[in-house]
């Protein structure tokens, strides 16, 4: 199996939908394109101890899908962050586009585990705040309609959010994170809460959505199938601690061994072969979830053939 690395080329695939999507005024489906992102360095310490990312360098190509997998407390969600401009590295540099994120980045949109739907709004009006400062109302009206007919809402748009399941909650969730029209979408376990089932379809969901607007994705999961299912490449993240015996939080923010070499977060970066949607039964696929949970520390005891 070739690792490659970081900077290599994405293979970007595609998937044809198949769900119509209504007509919809320009004004209201401009969005920006699939934007390239770029991690150099980035470091985020919390404190003068506490070290949760160090020496993060990663391309990730316009339209691309990329999935990032580790333990409990690696930094995954802190990853999202720096892209997204909700926080700030203590050294290294978040760009889009060639143009440095500083401050909440309007070009990414955020869906996070739970949907945090206001219980009082309907659906339409939920995803109705996602739509971006200054958006004309009739344009704006079209926006939702098309997204909630793009996630299978249309006929439930004006429920509440108590009268709908879990997974159409998060589809409105979904929903209104691209009302923002974002060239970058981040995905911070976005189907974790919902059962086996329903966190299938939301998958397939979300290749759809892909298709119909290919915006850049990051997607945080915890999830190693879905991961292969979904993503271009998996980012695997390791705990610092665990990457360098004894570890020093450089004043720089990034960390250091007993060497004084740096110490990177990510332990590996994996392609993954073929184009969606994939075989879930694929043989390659197996091999290479028994490779990833085994560099999360749980043995598969897996033989390949």
């Amino acid at each position: 199996m070739v690792l490659p690395t970081a900077q290599s080329g994405a293979r970007l695939n595609t998937r044809t939908t198949t769900r119509p999507v209504a007509d919809v005024p320009a004004e209201a489906s401009a969005a920006f394109p699939a934007l390239p992102v770029r991690l150099d360095g980035i470091a985020r310490r919390f404190g003068a101890a506490h070290t949760v990312l160090s020496g993060v360098d990663l391309d990730v190509a316009p339209g691309e899908i990329v999935a990032v997998l580790g333990p409990s407390g690696c930094g995954k969600s802190t990853l999202l962050r720096q892209v997204s401009g909700l926080d700030a590295p203590t050294s290294g540099r978040v760009t889009i586009d060639g143009t440095p994120v500083v401050g909440a980045d309007p070009r990414t949109a955020v869906a996070f585990q739970e949907p945090r739907l206001l219980p009082w709004r309907t659906l339409t009006r939920n995803v109705a705040l996602g739509l971006p400062p200054g958006t004309a109302k009739d344009a704006g009206r079209a926006r939702v309609a098309q997204l909630l007919d793009l996630v299978g809402l249309a006929a439930s748009a004006g429920l509440r959010p108590r009268q709908v399941s879990g997974g159409m909650a998060q589809r409105a969730s979904l929903a209104r994170a691209l009302a923002r029209n974002p060239g970058v979408l981040l995905l911070d376990e976005p189907f974790g809460a919902l059962d086996a089932l329903t966190r299938l379809r939301m998958q397939d969901l979300l290749l759809d959505v892909h298709a119909a607007q290919p915006a850049t994705i990051l997607l945080v999961t915890h999830d190693v199938e879905e991961a292969l299912y979904l993503a271009d490449r998996v980012v695997l993240l390791r705990t610092l601690s665990d990457a360098a015996g004894r570890v020093d939080g450089g004043a720089d923010g990034a960390v250091h061994g007993g060497v004084g070499d740096r110490v990177s977060s990510i332990a590996r970066i994996v392609d993954v072969p073929g184009d969606r949607p994939r075989d879930r039964a694929d043989r390659d696929l197996a091999d290479l979830r028994a490779e990833l949970l085994e560099g999360l520390g749980v043995p598969t005891h897996h033989s390949r053939h």
